[in-house]
């Protein structure tokens, strides 16, 4: 082994000790964490059991007190109920007595200016937490269901929706309160005498009782064609792993692993099943097939294991909201949130930064510090941006100075390769020779690329997925929607390779930025000879116009990290130019000192 490769071994051998020391020292993972769960599940248990309780009571407050009703369904008609708390505003419908709209009241869909909808997509076959028998591939409850409105009491607001079949009674209660975005959905079967009856089977041979649907799609809604960078996810979590699959279209598939909760996520909202026992569950899918219009759906449907028991109570905690850590973080803790949950990681639900997301933590850290003092996310990026060309200004300079150096060895370097051409390991050996002799490291300028990189993926999760840069305005007019692109004029008609009717023109700026700078680069000196082939011309003009057209639709916070970066790394690279010019004219006036000298 060569030693460049040796070296280039131990650089990223480095970089990754490192990582681990950062992590371990800084973002240990929790240590009580199991023992927690573990804790908090007993406590929820016995919680359980009084709700239970609690809920039988109410069941024969709505079964049987009115029995004669479920008798003659006939004479139920389809009616629509509401429920609003100051976080939502959810609509259900006695047809199975599924849920049909579910609005985000303090956070508001940009196209359409009402609440987000979390509830999309919704059909008379396919409504948001839906039950159907058996397995997951079986048609919902279609049934008109009896329903009854509690009053309000502690703070919880309860509506529950029930029907007597022929050998079992099915009763769905959902239980909501102010400040929560996670509400509590029972399912409750009473079997009477007759409950060896319930052990539905499902049309695939595996025995389920019944599949809990999520909404057939959460919002806001999106065109994949147009936003690309929004997306829908199946999310499971188990212990301290979580799992997240990018979901396409046309989709059924069986999630053939343990989980403990489940889901849908998109860039900034999800939607989250947490089972109070999560063994009661056989199985989870996800579906995006489509069914209304040309709208895929984004859907889990989780299967219920064959029940026994003559009456069970299923209990679901389910969050519908942001995915943003500040709301998922709450219930870790018992004393943060309404349902007094604890052990739960939501947080592990959030897009990951995976191997940089230590990295992501920092950079998230600083811009949030630096929000705190300047109050606009827009400034906060631009000063952020600054910080990290700063830190990354003095290895830039020492990249630079090797890369002088490296021009400087050209015409010894082709004498080398032409003398030695036919003598591989003899013209390395001479190489090395020749570096060792002016002083060069040809590994110089791996370390700021291989930083500068990091930061880059680091920051580019970040920003494509920060919850706050969501309708966080800049400057108005422009740029008011960091987590969109900017505008300045609508068109009637989508532009040509653009697919936007939108007149943007921060990726203009970022189009000059990266032109600007690769003449300045050109003029300090820092091209080599084959500046002038066409490959150097396609990289310094042919790849920023491409990339213009990729990034024409990039969130506006994104992009302007991008630009900042580009034009601060300008201004460093004529303070390096000049700095390089000066050098040049004092070694100049050092020769000609000399010469008169001899002379």
């Amino acid at each position: 082994m060569d030693k460049n490769t040796i070296m280039a071994v131990v650089l990223i051998s480095l970089v990754l000790v490192g990582y681990t020391i950062v992590q371990a020292k800084f973002f240990p993972p929790p240590k009580s964490q199991q023992v927690e769960e573990i804790q908090s599940n007993e406590e929820i248990s016995e919680e359980n059991s009084q709700q239970s309780k609690q809920i039988s009571e109410e069941i024969n407050s709505i079964v049987y007190a009115n029995s004669s009703e479920y008798s003659t369904s006939e004479n139920l008609v389809e009616k629509k109920y509401t429920i609003v708390t100051d976080k939502v505003k959810v609509v259900f419908t006695n047809r199975g007595g599924d849920i049909v709209s579910y609005e985000l009241l303090d956070h508001k869909d940009t196209k359409t200016g009402l609440g987000v909808e979390m509830a999309d997509n919704i059909s008379s076959s396919n409504r948001a937490f839906s039950l159907a028998f058996g397995g997951a591939e079986n048609s919902i409850v279609n049934d008109l269901f009896d329903a009854k409105e509690f009053p309000e009491e502690n703070g919880e607001k309860k509506i529950a929706f029930a029907k007597k079949f022929s050998d079992f009674t099915l009763v769905k209660q959902y239980t909501f309160k102010n400040g929560e975005y996670m509400f509590r959905m029972n399912v409750v079967i009473d079997g009477g005498e007759n409950f060896s009856a319930l052990n539905f089977p499902a049309a695939n041979g595996m025995n389920a009782s019944y599949t809990l649907r999520t909404s057939p799609q959460v919002g806001p809604a999106f065109d994949p064609k147009v936003d690309r960078y929004e997306s829908r996810s199946f999310l499971a979590l188990n212990e301290n792993k979580s799992k997240n699959i990018r979901l396409g279209t046309g989709q059924f598939k069986d999630y053939n692993r343990e989980f403990e909760i489940a889901g849908i996520g998109g860039k900034y909202f999800c939607e989250l099943v947490i089972p109070l026992k999560s063994s009661v569950l056989e199985s989870a899918y996800y579906s995006t097939e489509i069914e209304v219009g040309n709208s895929s759906n984004a859907q889990a449907r989780l299967v219920r294991k064959p029940i026994t028991e003559k009456q069970t109570n299923d209990v679901y905690y389910v969050y519908v909201g942001p995915r943003a850590e500040k709301d998922l973080r709450i219930y870790a803790n018992a004393e943060n949130n309404g349902w007094n949950l604890s052990g739960y990681r939501l947080t592990d639900a959030m897009e990951s930064g995976g191997f940089l997301g230590w990295l992501e933590t920092i950079l998230k850290w600083i811009l949030e510090l630096v929000y705190k003092i300047v109050p606009n996310w827009g400034v906060s990026i631009i000063i952020l941006t600054l910080i990290l060309r700063l830190a990354l200004f003095p290895l830039s300079i020492k990249a630079s100075v090797g890369t002088t150096k490296m021009q400087e060895l050209q015409p010894k370097m082709q004498a080398l390769q032409a003398r030695y051409k036919d003598n591989p390991q003899k013209m390395q050996a001479e190489t090395a020779k020749l570096y060792q002799e002016v002083g060069y490291n040809p590994m110089s300028g791996c370390l700021p690329m291989i930083l500068q990189m990091m930061c880059l993926f680091a920051m580019y999760n970040l920003f494509n997925n920060y919850f706050e840069f969501r309708g966080a305005s800049f400057i108005k007019g422009w740029i008011d929607d960091l987590s969109a692109g900017d505008s300045i004029y609508v068109l009637k008609f989508n532009l040509p390779l653009l697919r936007s009717n939108h007149i943007r023109i921060l990726p203009v700026i970022y189009l000059v930025s990266q032109l600007l700078y690769g003449k300045i680069t050109q003029v300090g000196g820092t091209a080599t000879a084959a500046q002038n082939s066409m490959q150097m011309k396609f990289m310094t003009y042919g790849l920023p116009i491409l990339f213009f057209f990729i990034l024409y639709n990039t969130p506006s916070g994104l992009i302007l990290f991008w630009t900042m970066s580009n034009i601060l790394q300008m201004i460093q690279q004529v303070i390096i130019n000049k700095s390089k010019a000066k050098e040049k004219n004092s070694a100049a006036q050092k020769n000609v000192v000399k010469m008169k000298g001899r002379k």
